[in-house]
């Protein structure tokens, strides 16, 4: 199976969105499991 390309705008949307999440006060593996990608592919 073909690994997924994921657009410019789509990553920075996912980066916001990640970013939204930890400052609410969710851990890094909460957040990257909400915004469906794994905890090595986000490093903050």
């Amino acid at each position: 199976m073909p690994r997924k390309r994921f657009k410019t705008e789509e990553i920075i949307q996912k980066l916001r969105e990640a970013e939204v999440l930890l400052s609410q006060g969710k851990d890094v593996a909460t957040a990257c499991r909400q915004i469906g990608v794994t905890d090595n592919t986000y490093y903050p």
